[in-house]
């Protein structure tokens, strides 16, 4: 063969010309100026396996980038080196033949007669194509990149159709001799492929996604499971109907749910949403990618992002298509199968479920098998745990549905071949979403809009708007099993169970440590940004001095006091925001003889409030103590403590926010002392004072208390009307229900347009949020408490100033006489109305 390599090298030239001319790198990973080679140690690249096409488009592409030549020749004492070689491929034959030896065995050595020599391996994905692994169909033939390479004409075939879609991955350098040990060369050589191939095994796992199963295959895989036979049986019994006639429900049920991802409309989809995000947005940021790529090659992930968009699951998985990794299976609403457009999101990875179905015993377990086979075989998976889109801009409360099932799935696996599991939080942040008109109407009280899938097809007569950037931020994965571990630790030994009894608490508190990685992970904005600065004033308007520095301000309160581990903040100046905000319609600026003047109409207000609510949370514990600080001229920690502490988990279970600190004093102790640094606050040995009251600091401290009026006033009312009757007087659904009607008039007498503010699920959540605390349990189906609540209560008045705390109760006092029948007679006076009057 070495007398044949002369003869050959014209031809490799011109295959590698042909090669470079035709062949795209769609995706290099990591970038090759972060590749940490030594200069002084012979580099040796390896292939999986070898091919031609590979070696020739990584030896153009190390010549373009000042890499190690592939081709070069290493002296190593008195063995030669190539710098390119490939991990020998054991071939099924007829015939019997000898093991290809290994080409590290001369290496390994060479090494061992020259101790003070190394190598470095760097190992090369190549991948023509991403088809996901298939068994089956026409696309294996040209596209799937997991072929036994026997036949030339196969490659040559998948080189040309693929010629424009190719990614090369590089591995971390490895030192060969670090992998060295006594034991003799042949064995050495066998460890050291070994870690190659788990290595490659890792990569492809990753960027391809297991194999795919036909999905006629799959389905009736899915029926014959025993689980389904069982439900087959006892529900057809139950019913009074023939066995096939329930096998046939069932196949039908599989036929509606299951996927039937096909890599040429992944293709087709790639190109099409390229060109549909360059249309319409003027850029997709996206952070925290490298964590994911980490756990992808050994852990089934499964995305959970908010759900603010019906382009949510386009945009995140065509993300994940383009940074290299395989895309989701996305759980999607039946009401997307629709034709044209259900088929082809079901070819592109969705697989559908109906919005209920437990009183279908029949469809919840083919759905929950379906599912199982998914994870246990280690597809990545997408879902959203909120259930349906935010209207209102919050992060809703996670349904329990989807995580349950995820979770009995995970038991189901033999715990020594359990593979693990990894939750991956998504933050998608739009600075103005493709529904803003619908969500206008909805802020404004009007009618929810049944989705639909022409949703999808009005995007086509938005093109010419401007619709900004979008930033995807990823949040810290979440390993269930550690999740587990910490959280229910008898986990394991009811792991056999169904439904284990540890199951029902594990859910919400699952759910709940999701939203909060979640929003840990929001994406500050021009227009959110302008919306929390232009929202805290009582008309909307604001100079323009003023909001550029409040606007500072907040971005500064965050690189120094960051409301999420992973959030991102703006490029650009405070000017600059505003300049995009006003180009995106969201604000008016007008020019004045005193000085520029921003403004938010009626309409642009209602709309505001989405946005403000998207990243509200990211401010919940500096506005909860610059609110504290409106009605009060300074304070201690010890008795700042004992005001805000009551409040703190009602804030921040509705907003889904974290503490930057181990616990809440000592976050407060830190938040003092950056609102300290800022000028928001002045210190006198233990004591924090606001500052003058005609100062720009002052107003600027204002402005960041007042993004926490609106969830105390939702409270104060709450606890209002509650302590207005004595305990156990009221259930559950009445306190609700009066609660968001104070609420609802409290908006109209300030000339409001805010339904958002009086939405019933908000004092559903701090009703929960009372009940886990401590504060309310039930008694007989009605809110029973005792004087621990009215002495909070009593404590955290000073929080208010006298003339706003005097509106609400009096707001409450109102309604209880006017609805003497749900409530009852009114009440004496209560130690709050009383207080008020000594004030006044």
């Amino acid at each position: 063969m070495a007398l044949l390599n002369p003869l050959l090298d014209p031809l490799r030239t011109a295959l590698r010309r042909l090669l470079a001319a035709w062949a795209e790198l769609r995706l290099v990973e990591p970038e090759p100026e972060r590749l940490n080679l030594d200069p002084n140690r012979p580099t040796l690249y390896v292939l999986p396996h070898p091919a031609l096409s590979d070696r020739l488009l990584l030896g153009d592409f190390c010549r373009r980038h000042g890499l190690p030549d592939p081709d070069r020749r290493w002296q190593l004492g008195a063995l030669t080196l190539r710098g390119c070689l490939a991990l020998p491929v054991h071939k099924r034959r007829l015939w019997p033949r000898r093991r290809p030896q290994s080409p590290l065995a001369g290496i390994i050595d060479a090494l061992a007669a020259a101790p003070g020599s190394d190598v470095q391996l760097v190992p090369v994905s190549v991948f023509w194509g991403r088809a996901p692994g298939k068994d089956f169909g026409f696309w294996k033939l040209l596209a799937a990149d997991s072929w036994q390479l026997t036949g030339r004409l196969r490659r040559a075939l998948s080189v040309l159709v693929n010629g424009r879609n190719v990614e090369l991955h590089l591995g971390e350098p490895l030192s060969l001799r670090e992998l060295l040990d006594e034991r003799p060369s042949a064995l050495t050589s066998r460890k050291v492929s070994r870690v190659l191939r788990v290595h490659f095994r890792r990569v492809r796992t990753r960027v391809l996604g297991p194999d795919l199963s036909h999905r006629r295959t799959l389905i009736h895989g899915l029926i014959a499971s025993p689980e389904i036979q069982r439900t087959i049986t006892e529900t057809s019994a139950a019913l009074g109907q023939s066995r096939a006639r329930g096998e046939r429900r069932a196949l039908r049920y599989g036929r509606e749910i299951a996927s039937n991802m096909s890599y040429p409309v992944l293709r087709f989809l790639d190109q099409l949403l390229h060109r549909l995000w360059n249309q319409l947005y003027a850029g997709v940021r996206v952070n925290g990618m490298a964590g994911v790529k980490a756990l992808a090659g050994d852990h089934t992930l499964i995305y959970v992002p908010c759900h603010r968009s019906h382009i949510d699951y386009l945009l995140l998985s065509y993300v994940l298509y383009r940074e290299g990794l395989t895309p989701p299976q996305v759980a999607a609403g039946r009401n997307l199968d629709m034709p044209l457009i259900g088929p082809l999101l079901r070819r592109g990875g969705a697989f559908f479920l109906r919005r209920s179905f437990k009183d279908n015993r029949l469809y919840g377990a083919v759905f929950n098998e379906y599912l199982h086979r998914l994870l246990s075989r280690g597809h990545a998976v997408e879902y959203f745990i909120e259930g349906g889109r935010s209207r209102s801009g919050r992060l809703l409360t996670p349904r329990p549905g989807m995580l349950a099932m995820t979770l009995r799935s995970y038991l189901r696996g033999a715990p020594d071949n359990r593979r693990e599991l990894a939750f991956v939080p998504v933050y998608i942040g739009y600075e103005k979403v493709l529904e803003s008109a619908s969500y206008l109407k909805e802020l404004q009280g009007g009618r929810k809009k049944q989705e639909s899938p022409f949703d999808l097809l009005r995007v086509l007569g938005q093109l010419r708007q401007p619709f900004g950037r979008v930033q995807v931020n990823i949040g810290e994965p979440l390993k269930l099993s550690e999740f587990l571990d910490r959280e229910t630790p008898e986990w394991r030994r009811t792991a056999h169970e169904n439904r284990p009894p540890w199951l029902t608490r594990a859910v919400p508190r699952l759910g709940r440590e999701l939203g909060l990685r979640i929003n840990a992970a929001a994406a500050l904005n021009s227009v959110n940004l302008c919306a929390l600065v232009l929202l805290a004033t009582p008309h909307q308007a604001i100079e323009a001095e003023l909001i550029e520095r409040q606007l500072a301000l907040l971005v500064a309160l965050q690189r120094d006091l960051p409301g999420g581990a992973h959030r991102s903040l703006p490029d650009g100046a405070p000017r600059e925001w505003l300049a995009e905000a006003a180009w995106l319609g969201f604000i008016e600026r007008r020019a004045q003889a005193l000085g520029e003047l921003i403004l938010a109409s009626g309409q642009q207000a209602t709309l505001l409030t989405w946005y403000r609510n998207n990243v509200q949370h990211l401010f919940a514990l500096p506005a909860l103590v610059a609110f504290a600080f409106r009605n009060n001229p300074r304070f201690d920690l010890e008795t700042l403590d004992q005001r805000l502490a009551p409040a703190w988990p009602l804030v921040a279970r509705e907003q889904f926010a974290s503490l930057p600190a181990a616990d809440f004093r000592q976050a407060l102790g830190v938040t003092l002392d950056t609102l300290t640094r800022h000028g928001l606050l002045e210190r006198h040995g233990d004591t924090w004072q606001r500052p003058a009251g005609l100062s720009v600091e002052a107003e600027q401290l204002q402005l960041l208390g007042r993004l926490a009026q609106p969830t105390l006033e939702r409270g104060y009312l709450l606890l209002a009307a509650l302590l207005s009757r004595p305990s156990a007087s009221l259930s559950r659904e009445e306190l609700e229900e009066h609660s968001r009607q104070l609420a609802e008039r409290l908006t109209l007498l300030s000339g409001l347009n805010a339904p958002e503010f009086f939405d019933r699920r908000l004092f559903s959540g701090l009703l929960d949020t009372l009940e886990s605390e401590g504060w309310l349990w039930q008694e007989n189906g009605k809110l029973a408490f005792d004087s621990l609540l009215q002495e909070a209560l009593t404590r955290s008045r000073s929080l208010f100033d006298p003339t706003l705390r005097h509106r609400l109760l009096q707001l409450a006092q109102q309604r209880e006489v006017a609805d003497p029948q749900m409530l009852g007679a009114p009440s004496p006076e209560s130690e709050e109305h009383a207080q008020l009057r000594s004030e006044r």
